[in-house]
C-alpha cells in the first residue's frame, strides 16, 4: 500500500490538534520536520502510518514526553531527537543509492565491492603516506618514488614500513571506537586531498612543455650593453644623424646617449639619429683620395710639374694613305744639315748644291 500526500497532510493535521495545549512556538518546534520524516517512513516500507506509527494522537504523545514540558533539559532532547532524525534520514538516502549502484558493479550493493578494494587502498595509503614524507622533507619536484632527505634507499625504507602499518591498522579499524576510528578516517581525507594536488601537480608540468625535473635557463641578450652605434661608409667616413629601420619600415632603437654635448640637438633621444656622440666614434675617419689631374690642366700650386717625356720616331704622325692604283710619289732623301762654323764675316760660307 502506498501513502499518498493526502494522508501525511491529515496525519500531521491530527498530530498538531494533539498538542493544541502547548505554546505556538514550541508546537512548531516539534513538528517541524514532520513532513519530511513521515514521507521517509512511507518509503522504507508498505503499510499506512497508523500501521507503523500509531495514531497521531499516540505519535503526539510520544513527542509531548520527549519535549518535556516544564522540564529545562526539554531543549536538549528536543535537538538531539532532531540530529537523530537528520541521520536517520541521510543513512536512508545514502542507503538506496548504494542499493541503486551495486547492480552496476556486479555485486548487490556499492559497499560489498568496496569492501573487496579495502586491501588495495591500505597499500595505496601508505604509498600515499610515504609521498607526504617525501614533500614536506625534500624541496623539489615528487617523483614516483620516495625519498627521505634526497636518498632513495631510505625512502624506499620508508615507503616498505609505512604500507606494512598502512595494513596493519587497516586490519584492526573495525574493532576501533571514539575518537580513534574517526582519527582514521580523517588521515585518510587528507591523503586523498593530497594525491589530488600531486596529480594536478604532475599534469601541469607535462603540459608545461618543459623537461620534468630540469631547471629553465636563460641566454643573455647581446644587444642589452648597446650604448651608441656608428655608421661608416665604403670610403671608411662617419656617417651622422643615420637612421636604423627593420624591413617592415619599423625604427630600430638601441642605446642611449650618454654624452652631454651642448651642440647636440635638443630633441628626444628618441628621435635623435645615430651616433649620439659623433666624438666618442671609436674610429677616425680617413682622409678622402686625390684624384688624378686631367691632361692639360693648370698644376696645383704646390704639385711637383711633371716632365713630358721625350718623343720618339713611333709618336710621329703615319703619312696619310694612298688611294690603290695612284704610284707613290718618290722620296727624297735630304741629307742632314752639318753644323754651323763659325768663321770670319767677310767670308761666305759655302752652298751645297743638289
Amino acid at each position: 500500500m502506498t501513502v499518498s500526500g493526502q494522508e501525511i497532510t491529515e496525519y500531521v493535521e491530527r498530530v498538531r490538534v494533539a498538542l493544541a495545549d502547548l505554546p505556538a512556538q514550541e508546537r512548531d518546534e516539534l513538528t517541524e520536520d514532520l513532513p519530511e520524516h513521515l514521507a521517509e517512513v512511507a518509503v522504507e516500507a508498505d503499510g499506512s502510518l497508523v500501521d507503523r506509527l500509531g495514531t497521531p494522537e499516540a505519535y503526539a504523545a510520544e513527542l509531548r514526553a520527549a519535549a518535556g514540558a516544564g522540564d529545562p533539559a526539554a531543549g536538549r532532547r528536543v535537538l538531539e531527537r532532531r540530529i537523530a532524525a537528520v541521520v536517520g534520514r541521510t543513512r536512508a538516502r545514502v542507503g538506496r543509492v548504494d542499493a541503486r549502484l551495486g547492480p552496476l558493479l556486479g555485486h548487490a550493493t556499492a559497499g560489498e565491492f568496496l569492501r573487496l578494494l579495502r586491501p588495495a587502498w591500505w597499500v595505496a595509503r601508505g604509498y600515499l603516506a610515504a609521498m607526504l614524507v617525501t614533500a614536506i622533507s625534500t624541496d623539489g619536484p615528487l617523483g614516483l618514488l620516495p625519498r627521505l632527505d634526497g636518498s632513495a634507499f631510505v625512502g624506499l625504507l620508508m615507503l616498505a614500513g609505512l604500507v606494512f602499518g598502512s595494513i596493519w591498522l587497516g586490519r584492526r579499524t573495525p574493532g576501533l571506537r571514539s575518537w580513534r576510528r574517526w582519527s582514521v578516517h580523517a588521515t585518510a581525507v587528507v591523503l586523498v586531498l593530497f594525491a589530488i594536488g600531486a596529480v594536478a601537480n604532475v599534469d601541469d608540468h607535462a603540459r608545461s612543455g618543459y623537461g620534468y625535473g630540469y631547471e629553465s635557463t636563460s641566454v643573455q641578450n647581446p644587444y642589452d650593453q648597446v650604448q651608441d652605434v656608428y655608421v661608416y661608409d665604403s670610403e671608411g667616413r662617419l656617417v651622422e644623424n643615420a637612421r636604423l629601420f627593420d624591413q617592415n619600415g619599423t625604427p630600430i632603437r638601441l642605446g642611449w646617449p650618454t654624452c652631454d654635448d651642448p651642440a647636440l640637438p635638443d630633441v628626444n633621444p628618441v628621435q635623435r639619429g645615430y651616433p649620439y656622440c659623433p666624438e666618442q666614434a671609436p674610429f677616425r675617419p680617413r682622409p678622402p683620395a686625390i684624384a688624378p689631374l686631367p691632361p692639360g690642366s693648370a698644376a696645383t700650386p704646390g704639385a711637383p710639374t711633371r716632365t713630358p717625356p721625350p718623343a720618339t720616331a713611333s709618336d710621329a704622325p703615319a703619312p696619310p694613305a694612298t688611294p690603290s692604283g695612284t704610284p707613290a710619289p718618290p722620296s727624297v732623301s735630304v741629307p742632314p744639315v752639318p753644323p754651323s762654323v763659325s768663321g770670319p764675316a767677310s767670308t761666305p760660307l759655302p752652298t751645297v748644291t743638289g
